[in-house]
């Protein structure tokens, strides 16, 4: 398997321990393989065990090594893309459909919190969208527009009411969503895979999957030190598929661009601090070319996070910009120290939606949340097992073919490259 460099994650020190699990050892039969311990494939063997089906899940490291315990932790409704622009890209019936789904997302993330007792810090007051300039500001005006004909409750704040809820300067504006909400990501993802173990899935953690072979209607996975045997594979790896070696149905991440986001987090502030950054707890990020995002933690940290990798080479210059930042947007903050710090990766689609691919017979896979991992990644869980169980309608997106990015390397390289040297200038003046 590929290394990663080991980092300082807040979500690891707070979380709920994970249930246990142990290395697949010796041959196993399942109806349903997961490839991929996140809130995909935990959502999808949780569902499925709950429709009695048994299912197994296999992962490579951890659960919720991948995205699922690296990323900010908003829990937002729809995707990145606009509603309009998502139905001129889909079409009406498909892109209306998608727009429901998505846009009730959160409501499946938090009935399962509360359904299955997850400890997860979940907060629902809703997320703000941060309006930089007058540009940033028409934009999140068109959201508002496109959200309301479609009844979502969404208000354009002024920047004085942006300034209040979000204890920021500089802002021209917010849009507040009020389907969204914060929660911790890693514990979210434990709790998915306590609920699936307890409704009769088996998890199998540091199981990389090697090989696979179809016999008949069947499957016969290599996967660590075991075989599985399947009638139906989901592959629920998404941007972190190709961290295995040699691991089959890794061609879905050739479509996929590698956008990096790192985090930093502060000490606990004291209260007086604490209460005047995001009084009311939404989770914030901004229209920025180069966007930031914000929030707090139940342990009252500060959790700054953008695009970038914390790599040896750049890890200082992301860290010099996010003390920067912080103090520019809180300037009453007082002296304060970043005691966690990490990264991930986000996988990206050429038209920065999700898709849903057929990778053969009996094996099933959606990826590209392009950075809206929690609530959609709950929603194609649960539709990938209704999928595998005989429900043709089940999921929300056409199927299509891998279409490899040829330029993929080349636009990660980019972000890459790019967010460094603007991070190395940005807001030192």
């Amino acid at each position: 398997m590929a290394t990663e460099r080991l980092l300082p994650n807040l979500w690891h020190a707070t979380a709920p321990a994970a249930p246990g699990t142990a290395p697949l050892s010796g041959e196993l039969t399942c109806d349903v393989a997961i490839i991929g311990g996140g809130f995909t494939g935990l959502s999808a063997a949780l569902h499925l065990a709950e429709m009695g089906v048994k299912a197994i899940v296999i992962e490579a490291r951890s659960i919720g090594h991948g995205g699922s315990g690296r990323n900010v932790g908003l829990v937002n409704a729809g995707m990145w893309v606009k509603p309009d622009d998502l139905i001129a890209t889909l079409g009406a019936e498909a892109g209306n459909r998608l727009l429901h789904e998505l846009g009730d997302g959160p409501s499946l993330v938090y009935e399962l919190v509360a359904r299955h007792g997850i400890a997860c810090e979940a907060v629902r007051h809703g997320t703000l969208h941060m309006a930089v300039g007058a540009e940033g500001l028409k934009e999140i005006r068109e959201r508002e527009a496109q959200w309301r004909k479609r009844g979502a409750p969404v208000e354009v704040l002024s920047a004085e009411k942006a300034h209040a809820l979000s204890g920021a300067e500089g802002f021209t504006g917010a849009l507040l969503d009020r389907r969204a909400g914060t929660i911790q990501p890693l514990a979210y993802a434990r709790g998915l895979a306590d609920a699936a173990i307890a409704a009769g899935a088996e998890i199998f953690t540091e199981t990389p999957l090697l090989a696979a072979e179809r016999k008949g209607d069947l499957w016969t996975l290599k996967a660590g030190r075991g075989t599985l045997t399947a009638r139906y594979v989901i592959v629920a790896t998404n941007a972190y598929g190709a961290l295995v070696n040699g691991a089959p149905w890794k061609a879905q991440t050739q479509e996929l661009t590698i956008l990096p986001f790192f985090q930093f987090a502060t000490n606990p502030l004291a209260d007086g601090i604490a209460e005047r950054i995001l009084p009311e707890r939404q989770g914030a990020w901004d229209t920025g070319l180069v966007m930031t995002s914000f929030r707090m933690d139940r342990q009252n940290r500060l959790i700054f996070g953008s695009i970038g990798r914390l790599d040896a080479m750049a890890e200082g210059t992301h860290r010099a910009f996010a003390a920067r930042a912080v103090r520019r947007l809180f300037p009453y903050i007082g002296d304060f120290r970043f005691e966690y710090w990490w990264d991930g990766r986000i996988g990206m689609t050429t038209n920065n939606l999700p898709v849903m691919h057929k990778l053969a017979p009996g094996v099933v896979s959606i990826s590209g949340y392009n950075g809206r991992g929690i609530a959609p990644g709950t929603v194609f869980g649960r539709a990938l097992a209704r999928h595998v169980t005989g429900d043709a309608s089940a999921i929300p997106l056409a199927e299509t073919p891998i279409r490899p990015d040829r330029w993929r390397n080349l636009k990660s390289a980019f972000y890459h490259a790019g967010a460094q040297a603007k991070h190395f200038i940005d807001r030192r003046f």
